[in-house]
């Protein structure tokens, strides 16, 4: 099954700096989510384990993820990929002048593992305008701003 995409409208300035201009750009438009639940009931139904024991693994790796996280390391979890804290600070003049006022905040990064990776090479996409322009009856094509749109709100 194909990832769908809808196209926007956004300006945009060439390196030049000169005026600011219309191009058109895809984003990712999600058909639906899937919680922690449905997971762990799918899981379930490919292994010996029940879905709570499926729960509690999870829950129980968020947990260890935290305490190494905040411990400094890097955590890698085989296929799945790894996790690690970046962080983002304001420069300093000196050495001597930076202090840790100058960390701004940590984020995380995760980089996937070899699955998710051929996964991300082998996506194909489909536009979804199509689909569009017959339900509405016009034309089609978004306009406006945004970026990718996020499933339940994340």
């Amino acid at each position: 099954m194909a990832q769908g995409y809808k196209l926007i409208v956004r300006k945009v300035s060439d390196l030049k700096g000169g005026a600011k201009k219309d191009k058109v750009f895809a984003i990712a438009k999600y058909n639906g989510s899937t919680d922690i639940y449905a997971i762990s009931k799918m899981i379930e139904a490919r292994s010996a384990i029940s879905s709570a024991d499926v729960k509690a693994v999870i829950d129980n790796l968020n947990f260890v993820l935290e305490m190494e996280l905040a411990a400094g390391r890097i955590v890698y979890l085989g296929e799945l990929g790894t996790f690690r804290l970046t962080l983002r600070s304001s420069g300093a003049e000196t050495k001597e002048k930076f202090s840790n006022a100058n960390v701004k905040k940590a984020r995380l990064h995760f980089t996937p593992g070899t699955v998710l990776r051929k996964a991300c090479q082998t996506a194909s996409f489909a536009s979804l305008e199509t689909k569009q322009k017959a339900a509405e009856g016009g034309t089609g094509g978004g306009t406006g701003g945004g970026g990718e749109e996020k499933p339940g709100g994340l």
